[in-house]
Parts: C-alpha cells; sequence; structure tokens
C-alpha cells in the first residue's frame, strides 16, 4: 500500500453515478513515522471515516456504479481538500495532536501533494473524462458526539451552490429510510468539506451530493449492507425525480 495512494474499483460500472471515498483508510506509509500519532489518534476518526468505505463498496455494487477511494489516511493528506488549504495537512485533528504535520518544510507538503493528492485526483478526473456525463457522489461518516455533545442528526445529504441532487434525495429519503436525515449536516459548505464536488463535480455540471453517515450506525458489514441499500434506493429514485424534472423543464 505504500506505493499505492488511490484505487478504483469496478472502473466499467454502467452506473451513471461515480462513488467517492476520501477518507477510506487510515494507512500511514512507513515513511511518515506514523506521524508520531498515540494508538488511539492512529484508529479514531481523526485518522479516517470509519464504515465509510464499507459501505462505499455495498454501494458500488448495488449501483453497479465505478468506486475512487484514497488509501492514505486523511492525516497524511486529506483529498477532500486543495494543495491551498491549511486543513489538508493538520497539525491538530479534532482533540489529537499530529506531531509529524508541524513545522513541514514547503517541500514536504509537496511532496504529499503530490504523492497522495494528485494520484486521488488524476484518477478520480480520468474516469469521470471516460464519461459524457454522470453523477458524482461522495461518501464520509461521522462521530454520534462531537466535543462532548451528542449529534442527533444520522444521514447528511450536503451540496454547495449545485442543489438539484440533493433536492431530490432530501424529497426521497423519507419513503426509504427512517434515519433522522438533514440538509447540509453536521457540516456545510462553509465548513470547507465540498471540494471534490467543487472540483471535479460542477465544472462538468454533473449533479452532486455529499452524504455523511454518522458511523455509530455503518459499524458492522450487516448495517453497512442494510443502509446502502436504503441508499441506492434514494438515488435511483432522485435521479428518476431529476430526469422528469429536466424534460418537463425542456418541454420533452
Amino acid at each position: 500500500m505504500d506505493d499505492t495512494s488511490v484505487m478504483v474499483f469496478n472502473d466499467k460500472g454502467t452506473s451513471p453515478v461515480v462513488l467517492v471515498c476520501e477518507h477510506a483508510s487510515n494507512h500511514i506509509p512507513a515513511r511518515y513515522g506514523g506521524l508520531g500519532l498515540s494508538e488511539e489518534a492512529a484508529v479514531s476518526h481523526a485518522a479516517w471515516d470509519p464504515g465509510a468505505f464499507g459501505l462505499a463498496r455495498k454501494l458500488s455494487e448495488l449501483l453497479d456504479a465505478p468506486l475512487v477511494a484514497s488509501t492514505v489516511s486523511r492525516l497524511v493528506y486529506d483529498c477532500n481538500r486543495p494543495p491551498s488549504s491549511e486543513a489538508a495537512i493538520r497539525e491538530v485533528s479534532e482533540i489529537y495532536e499530529v506531531p509529524g504535520n508541524r513545522n513541514l518544510t514547503p517541500e514536504a507538503r509537496q511532496e504529499r501533494v503530490d504523492t497522495v493528492y494528485r494520484p486521488f485526483e488524476t484518477a478520480l478526473s480520468a474516469l469521470m473524462d471516460q464519461r459524457v456525463s454522470g453523477v458524482l457522489v461522495t461518501l464520509h461518516s461521522f462521530t454520534s458526539t462531537f466535543h462532548g455533545k451528542p449529534r442527533a442528526v444520522q444521514l447528511g445529504i450536503l451540496h454547495d451552490r449545485d442543489t438539484r441532487l440533493a433536492d431530490k434525495m432530501l424529497d426521497c429519503a423519507g419513503q426509504h429510510t427512517a434515519l433522522d436525515t438533514r440538509r447540509n449536516a453536521p457540516y456545510g459548505p462553509e465548513d470547507g468539506v465540498t471540494h471534490t464536488l467543487k472540483h471535479h463535480a460542477i465544472p462538468k455540471d454533473w449533479p452532486n451530493v455529499m452524504l455523511e453517515y454518522r458511523n455509530d450506525l455503518i459499524g458492522n458489514q450487516l448495517q453497512q449492507h442494510m443502509i446502502a441499500s436504503a441508499t441506492a434506493v434514494i438515488i435511483k429514485d432522485a435521479l428518476a425525480a431529476l430526469v422528469n424534472t429536466n424534460e418537463t423543464e425542456t418541454g420533452q
């Protein structure tokens, strides 16, 4: 894994949906010496999005959709942040210090951009460029408590300035899941979390959405299967509703 910072699954999938999991792994390549993390920090949500990759793989199967996933911890480089963002390489994440990210030289930062972010960016761009049109869905998880405060939201449907897919998914969600589902929660574009959507989908005019699942709900394979199944139906219904809306607006 030290030689591979991105993996692509089911690249020939027939679905219009392209799935992305930027925080799929807590793997830290050996050259970074574990970033000086404690054992607790290395397996915590600060290092990755627990459950998100398992759910993404299941959703890829159910939709027959390609999936692009980072294989490197976001504490090395967060692939959902541009190189210009300080949040791309954090010295402190949530409650955890990241000693290996302190006082990095410009050259050390650039090495991470070149070896972690650029391959991920290139793989996703290349996959999207193979398609005339499509839909981009990114998959994440969040903690049930944050700074000691519990979170009631269970599924967040996030968007940036393109609300088309999010609107339809929010309309459909109540029919297919009992999860507490909310718009732009527990994060929103003001938190800098929509980089992948803005960088890859919006320039191509692809409908797009970021899905955030509370990680205590996707902690095992059975939970991941159940929630992926509900998500697949929501996405399919939302895409059908989007097509109907487009046809009505164009008078077809």
